[in-house]
C-alpha cells in the first residue's frame, strides 16, 4: 500500500495549495491513505474547524497536529468528536482529542500516531518514554501498519527515535522545521524515515512567515507578531510504500510541487 504524507500546511497559501494539488497527487502516487499535518493552517497557528473540514474535503484521510495544536481556541469545540484529527499522544491523560487514529483500509488497518519531541519544543513526557506501551496497545488491536508523525525541532532526537522504533513501526516522518531534508531512507529493520517532510506554504517567506517580519525580529531582537505570507506556494510531501502483509516499508519518495 502507498501512503502520502503532506508536511506542515501553513496559512491560506498552504491550504490553497493542498486544495489545488492533493487530488492529483493521490492519483499520481496511487495513494491508499493520505495524511496531512495541519497544525499551522490558521492565521495565528493552530487549526479551525473550517480548515480541518477543508483539508478533509481536499482529500486528507487523517490530519495531524503538533506544538501549536491549542493555538486556536476553536479546536476545543470539535476535536473530541473527530476521530481523524490527531494531536500529540504524549499530552497528559484527559487532554481533549486523541493521540492516534486507526483507519480501516478494508484489507488492512493503519494506525496514525502524532508525537511531540522534547528538545527545544516541549516539556511533555519524552516520546521515548511513551512509545513502548503505545505500540503494545496498537499491536493488541491487530494493527501492523503504524505511521508516526514526529513533530520535533532536533534532528538528533528524531533520528535516535527512528532507530529506537526501527522494525516496530512502518514509518517515522518528521515535521515542524518546515524544510524538507535529504535523508529519506529505509532503516535496516524496515522503517521508512525522513527528518522533516517540509512545509506546504508560501515560497516567498521565512518558514511560511512574512519575510519582513522575520527579518524585523532578527534585527531588532524584539518579539514580533508573525503573520503568514501569501502568494505562490510549495507543497512538500513524501510517498511511503508499505508491504501489505508485514507493514514494513519498501520505499520512500520525497515530493515537492511548486
Amino acid at each position: 500500500m502507498n501512503i502520502l504524507f503532506v508536511g506542515d500546511v501553513t496559512g491560506e497559501a498552504g491550504l490553497a495549495k493542498v486544495q489545488q494539488e492533493l487530488g492529483r497527487l493521490r492519483r499520481q502516487y496511487q495513494s491508499d491513505l493520505v495524511i496531512v499535518n495541519g497544525e499551522n493552517a490558521a492565521e495565528r497557528n493552530g487549526i479551525t474547524e473550517q480548515q480541518f473540514r477543508a483539508l478533509r474535503f481536499a482529500g486528507a484521510d487523517v490530519v495531524t497536529l503538533g506544538n501549536h495544536a491549542w493555538a486556536n481556541q476553536d479546536i476545543y469545540n470539535f476535536i473530541d468528536g473527530e476521530e481523524t484529527l490527531v494531536r500529540p499522544y504524549n499530552y497528559p491523560e484527559g487532554t481533549p482529542g486523541r493521540g492516534y487514529s486507526i483507519v480501516d483500509q478494508g484489507r488492512t488497518q493503519v494506525a496514525v500516531v502524532n508525537l511531540l519531541g522534547n528538545v527545544y519544543v516541549s516539556t511533555l513526557p519524552s516520546p521515548f518514554a511513551v512509545i513502548d506501551s503505545l505500540l503494545q496497545e496498537i499491536r493488541q488491536q491487530g494493527v501492523r501498519h503504524i505511521v508516526i508523525d514526529l513533530h520535533g525541532e532536533a534532528t538528533s532526537e528524531k533520528i535516535a527515535f527512528s532507530r529506537y522504533v526501527d522494525g516496530r513501526v512502518s514509518a517515522v516522518l518528521g515535521t515542524h522545521t518546515h524544510v524538507q531534508t535529504a535523508d529519506g531512507c529505509i532503516l535496516p529493520k524496515g522503517t521508512a524515515y525522513i527528518s522533516d517532510v517540509g512545509m506546504t506554504g508560501a515560497i516567498d517567506s521565512v518558514l511560511g512567515v512574512k519575510t519582513e517580519l522575520a527579518i524585523q525580529q532578527f534585527t531588532s531582537q524584539i518579539p514580533v507578531r508573525f503573520q503568514h505570507a501569501q502568494g505562490p506556494a510549495r507543497l512538500c510531501a513524501v510517498c511511503v510504500e508499505l508491504d501489505d502483509k508485514t507493514g514494513k516499508a519498501k520505499g520512500i519518495t520525497p515530493i515537492q510541487v511548486v
